[in-house]
């Protein structure tokens, strides 16, 4: 490929934003275009924290999609990426400390506290209740603010994002000699792939009473606690409901993290709900980042992710680009 490449991405969420400021950013004339705007995509409504190769989302993953070294690589660059991005005006990304906790007893290997910054494995009163807790330091992303700032980087990188109707990848194909995939959950029709499920994800948006530290639970099951501060607002959540693809607001599932994160933090209790916000997140057996040849046109698949795609974002675009400019 030339250095100045038309590349089409499809779709606006995590993936798709930050594969196209990647290639923008290395001289590739990028489009991104969505049949939504950023902020309505599944990625705004993350809660968002993400740390190290380990930190896989087993509600949403399948479970032979273990960490290797894949993972691992992606997930570095994730961290060092975001880590960086902590000193940046308007990035909305922070280092934040907080609780890492498991439902499941279990011990954290060496390759789990190698991933883990700051990593201390909690005492029995710091725990919450959970037979596992440990405490790091991990970026924390306020997606809201996030996405924005991608944006703004792609545009000054003389990329465009637009709104538009793809019905599949022969479309996209029949339109850019590049084309690179982040349909996310929508893969499964606008690629075919039959593997792709969907995991709806609910949260439940509350005034911050004052707290500062996050805690997020990675046990596997249909529901983990979640409690993510954003400045003024904290993210409560959250569930995982394999193959349903409803984005409407379930009541019962809104009573039952508000009860369960006041359980967790007594300030809580109360606490004015702002909103309810629900996305789709892509579950597959493994993430599919990969090339192919769609008439004439050259389609680099990224999507899969599951519930890391943010900690997976920055590894999974260095690869999307070493496809498209080795081709």
């Amino acid at each position: 490929m030339t250095d100045k490449t038309q590349v089409l991405v499809v779709g606006s969420g995590i993936s798709g934003l930050t594969s196209a400021v990647y290639l923008a950013e290395r001289g590739h004339a990028v489009t991104v275009v969505a049949r939504e705007p950023a902020a309505e995509s599944t990625s705004v409504v993350a809660a968002a924290i993400t740390g190290g190769p380990a930190f896989a989302d087993p509600a949403v993953l399948e479970d032979e999609w273990a960490p290797g070294d894949l993972m691992v690589r992606w997930h570095r660059a994730g961290l060092t990426e975001l880590t960086k991005l902590a000193d940046a005006p308007g990035s909305g990304v922070r280092l934040g400390r907080g609780r890492l906790v498991s439902s499941q007893p279990g011990t954290v290997t060496p390759e789990w506290e190698a991933g883990l910054p700051g990593y201390r494995l909690c005492v029995e009163d710091e725990r919450a209740g959970f037979p596992l807790a440990f405490e790091v330091t991990m970026p924390v992303v306020d997606m809201r603010i996030y996405l924005d700032y991608l944006i703004g980087r792609l545009r000054a990188a003389g990329g465009s994002v637009e709104t538009g109707e793809l019905a599949s990848v022969a479309d996209a194909a029949a339109q850019s000699p590049v084309v690179v995939n982040c349909t996310g959950a929508h893969a499964r029709t606008f690629a075919g792939d039959e593997s792709v499920f969907a995991v709806r994800g609910q949260h439940v948006i509350v005034a911050n009473p004052g707290i500062e530290d996050f805690l997020f639970e990675f046990s596997k099951g249909p529901r983990q606690a979640v409690i993510v501060p954003h400045a003024d607002r904290v993210v409560l959540g959250t569930t995982a409901d394999k193959g349903e693809w409803s984005l409407e607001p379930d009541e019962e599932q809104t009573e039952h993290i508000l009860r369960r994160s006041a359980e967790l933090d007594k300030r809580l209790a109360g606490a004015e709900v702002l909103g309810v916000e629900v996305g789709l997140r892509a579950g597959r057996p493994t993430v599919r980042l990969e090339a192919e040849k769609v008439g004439d046109a050259l389609v680099v698949h990224n999507y899969g992710h599951g519930g890391v795609a943010l900690g997976l974002s920055w590894g999974c675009a260095a690869d999307v680009a070493a496809l498209i400019e080795r081709s």
